[in-house]
């Protein structure tokens, strides 16, 4: 599988999947979260899909310090530089969709667009510190940790896929469970957010047991060109609940903002 050396030394390895040809577009998953979140969803038509693992995460390598939002974009910015992807469109889901923020208002020319699902929003995602201890349980504990993804993907039903997913969250970076929480409650991009002007496309699942309709909607309204779609048929994430209806989606996002000729009709 291919990875990228963002250091130079070997000591920040980015692991990723591409498929297909055409439009570059880029998945960015959410906390405890790999590329293969997104495996269902990679082949779309017209473009060359790429998902990564970013640092911290999966097959990819440990990012030293404390984990913060911006440093994850500024890592997803330089996996882009050394692949030497340009105009893309980027699409965060959860905790991915506030490094995709940030990645957007900070680096502009970089996207053409910018879709978030179920993502946090501008002002953050706070987790009240009396949570940290389920936080913890779940790094060491798979049954905890399996109990906690299965809530948030409740229309998921395909087992192996789901014991996957559990698999590639048991390999998040220890320091990075409590930190990555902190980093989301750290997270602030209130005011900032109307600099960036292209198309955004926000999804929201009305079975979401993490991100509040509120949070959906104070995203939509922070983008000048953004528009909010709510599913109420699934919960924290469209992607994994029902690939299909978010290719749908994607698609006419694409098309709509010019990206592709022709999206295609989906099943």
């Amino acid at each position: 599988m291919p990875r990228v050396d963002l250091s130079n030394a070997g000591r920040t390895n980015i692991f990723y999947v591409e498929h297909g040809s055409g439009l570059e577009v880029v998945f960015v998953h959410g906390n405890t979260g790999s590329s293969r979140w997104f495996e269902r969803v990679m082949d779309l038509r017209g473009c060359k899909t790429v998902a990564l693992d970013m640092p911290n995460f999966g097959r990819s390598s440990a990012l030293p310090g404390e984990p913060d939002i911006d440093r994850y974009a500024d890592a997803v910015a330089a996996f882009l530089s050394v692949l030497k992807i340009e105009k893309t469109v980027i699409v965060g889901h959860s905790l991915g969709g506030a490094v995709a923020i940030s990645l957007a208002v900070r680096n502009p020319k970089l996207l053409r667009g910018l879709v978030l699902v179920d993502s946090a929003s501008p002002s953050g995602l706070r987790t009240p510190e009396d949570r940290y201890p389920v936080i913890e349980s779940m790094r060491t504990n798979r049954d905890v940790l399996s109990a906690a993804l299965s809530a948030v993907v409740p229309m998921l039903k395909d087992k192996d896929f789901f014991e996957a997913l559990v698999d590639d969250a048991a390999l998040m970076a220890p320091p990075a469970w409590i930190g990555n929480a902190c980093a989301l409650s750290r997270f602030d991009y209130r005011g900032k957010c109307e600099a960036f002007t292209a198309p955004v496309l926000v999804m929201w699942g009305r079975k979401d047991v993490i991100v509040t309709e509120a949070m959906a909607r104070e995203t939509a309204q922070a983008f000048p060109g953004a528009r909010l779609v709510i599913l109420d048929y699934v919960g924290h994430s469209v992607v994994a609940e029902d690939p299909k209806g978010f290719v749908r989606l994607l698609s006419r996002f694409l098309s709509d903002i010019g990206a592709l000729s022709d999206p295609g009709k989906e099943d």
